[in-house]
């Protein structure tokens, strides 16, 4: 851990050392200037990772071989001998609760020891902390304009800055206010909830119901296995004639991804709606599904949304739900929980509250 430092660091320390100033006894203080964001506060995040890195302070011969390389060949040979015996058992830190609210020039994090140690720990706390805390501080932003009832999904990995970003962005997005994580190895090492849904490439990839196997489902109360296919192409008509579509609009490829899917996971299907066309497509053969579900006992968790305008769509989904349920005499349908995804910021979330105030209680935003 130690090497994870800018060189003018060693520069310096070897300053102190020359000097002979390396144990003189030394603080600093980690605070931020002026809010992140615009905002007015942050999250203090990173003390764990910081203090890890603390307990893993250590220069290894092969660190030393490479600063030796490195630095003007002047350098005292001495100096080098000296860096492979130093550890932080010296250094003491003070700071606040992990995920605590901050403010600027207010101190959050304290470093005492000798001045060389504490002089070489400067770049590595800051890499430790500072990226945590802006992830932690953006999630609480989101967390704030999204209320409490609305569920957050951190789902950036495959945006993210690296492996390491990633894992970062999934555990301190967390510590900030989000729900859940798409990224399984986040949820395994931190104990984060994950969840997931299906993607468009799983939607295209079918063409029609011919490629649903198996296709059977048995009813949740026990009996004999229903051919979930058939049921959901039963629904459809009814559903076609309800929202006044035509059946043959509904793309047959998607309604076997969703009929596949909900084979597979009965208690846990959720559909992705804009593969197609929402209003023609994607919300009939799903609604099919579910109802189809609903007579054998399962209840649809929801939908999501990944394209076009989310909140406009969101509010005729909904109108939908409560058509069909109140037709259909399925009162859960009504409040399905719907999900968008895509470029979520704090104006559009902000945006999309304002539009869809009433739809709040089953929405849930995936970041």
């Amino acid at each position: 851990m130690a090497p994870l430092a800018d060189l003018y660091q060693v520069s310096m320390a070897y300053g102190h050392w020359r000097a002979g100033r390396h144990r003189a006894p030394a603080a600093a203080e980690l605070f931020f200037r002026r809010p992140p964001f615009r905002g007015s506060f942050a999250l203090g995040a990173g003390l764990a990772e910081g203090l890890r890195g603390l307990r893993a302070f250590r220069f290894s011969a092969a660190d030393v071989a490479y600063l030796r390389s490195v630095l003007p060949s002047s350098t005292d040979d001495a100096f080098f001998d000296y860096l492979a015996t130093l550890d932080a058992s010296e250094v003491t830190v003070t700071a606040i609760p992990e995920g605590s609210v901050v403010f600027p020039r207010v101190p959050f994090l304290q470093v005492k020891g000798p001045l060389l140690v504490v002089q070489l720990l400067e770049t590595t706390l800051l890499c430790l902390v500072n990226y945590a805390s802006l992830v932690a501080t953006n999630a609480a932003r989101f967390r704030l304009l999204a209320g409490p009832d609305v569920k957050l999904m951190e789902m950036g990995l495959r945006r993210a800055q690296g492996p390491d970003g990633a894992l970062s962005a999934s555990r301190y997005s967390y510590i900030g206010g989000f729900d859940c994580t798409s990224n399984i190895l986040a949820g395994k090492l931190y104990g984060i909830p994950v969840r997931g849904t299906i993607a468009h490439s799983f939607v295209m990839s079918f063409r029609g119901l011919e490629e649903v196997q198996p296709r059977e489902l048995l009813p949740r109360a026990g009996g004999d296995p229903v051919d979930l296919a058939g049921l959901a192409v039963s629904w459809l008509q009814q559903v076609c004639e309800l929202l006044q579509t035509p059946p043959g609009k509904a793309n047959q490829g998607e309604l076997a991804a969703f009929v596949s899917y909900a084979v597979t996971f009965p208690c846990d299907f959720q559909g992705l709606l804009d593969t197609y066309c929402v209003r023609r497509s994607g919300l009939p053969n799903f609604c099919a599904v579910a109802l189809a579900l609903h007579q054998l006992g399962y209840q649809a968790i929801g939908v999501r949304l990944d394209s076009g305008d989310l909140a406009q769509q969101s509010k005729e989904i909904r109108g939908v739900f409560r058509a069909c349920g109140a037709h259909f005499q399925v009162p859960w349908f009504g409040t399905i929980p719907i999900a968008v995804s895509n470029d979520i910021s704090e104006q559009s979330l902000e945006e999309f509250r304002r539009e869809v105030r009433n739809l709040l209680a089953g929405l849930g935003c995936h970041l």
